[in-house]
């Protein structure tokens, strides 16, 4: 049997952690990217693109990403569309992404007082100008704290995706146990990488929320 030291196992997990992270940016950046346009269309005065983007967010929101992974990698498979492992780790956390944070911020557009809306169309601004001028700008201070916060979550759902073969952090944890018989050691410093990649955020994500506070206070 092949003998792996401590330093062995950290390596090849910190080679596969960067996938983690990779795909947790990506994962975040393009769900915000998509839950930005959705925000949009569910604060419309258009009553259907409301509707559609409640069912959207509803179906993202009701459903396991598990189930969202599996449809990404197998469904469209079904369909003549094979996508890589990574492809499909990323649009389905990036949907399931988007469908969250579009909700994180549309409560955080209903927070800015109604006033606000009213004011901005005595001064004759479209809807467009309104949330660009008036409406984001206060709402973004209110977002922040809770958007840093699921950004923590998304870092931990990349672990569900190595359900369809993507070779991120836990998936190689799980490799290196059927090669050194190391459980213990593997599962530890999986859980410390983890960790130490949550843990930074949560933290801030506090501090932000709590200077939010304070800064209502006063």
């Amino acid at each position: 049997m092949i003998s792996f030291s401590v330093w062995d196992i950290v390596r090849n997990l910190l080679l596969a952690l960067r996938w983690t992270v990779l795909l947790s940016l990506a994962s975040f950046a393009l769900g915000g990217l998509l839950g930005l346009i959705i925000l949009f269309m569910r604060t419309s005065k258009q009553a259907w693109l409301r509707r559609l983007t409640k069912m959207y967010i509803e179906l993202f929101q009701g459903t396991p990403l598990l189930m969202q992974l599996f449809l990404a990698f197998f469904g469209l498979a079904l369909f003549g569309l094979e996508v890589p492992a990574w492809l499909a780790a990323a649009l389905a956390l990036t949907c399931w992404s988007s469908a969250y944070l579009a909700e994180i911020w549309r409560g955080c557009v209903d927070a800015v007082p109604r006033g606000q809306w009213e004011a901005s169309s005595c001064l004759a601004m479209s809807y467009m100008q309104q949330m660009r001028h008036v409406i984001l700008p206060q709402a973004l201070r209110i977002a922040i704290p809770p958007t840093v916060g699921f950004s923590v979550q998304i870092v931990k759902g990349t672990a569900v995706t190595s359900i369809i073969g993507f070779v991120e952090l836990s998936k190689a944890g799980t490799m290196i146990t059927n090669a050194t018989f190391q459980p213990f050691t593997v599962y530890a410093l999986v859980a410390l990488m983890y960790f130490a990649l949550c843990w930074p955020l949560s933290k801030y994500s506090q501090s932000l929320e709590r200077k939010y506070n304070a800064a209502n206070r006063h």
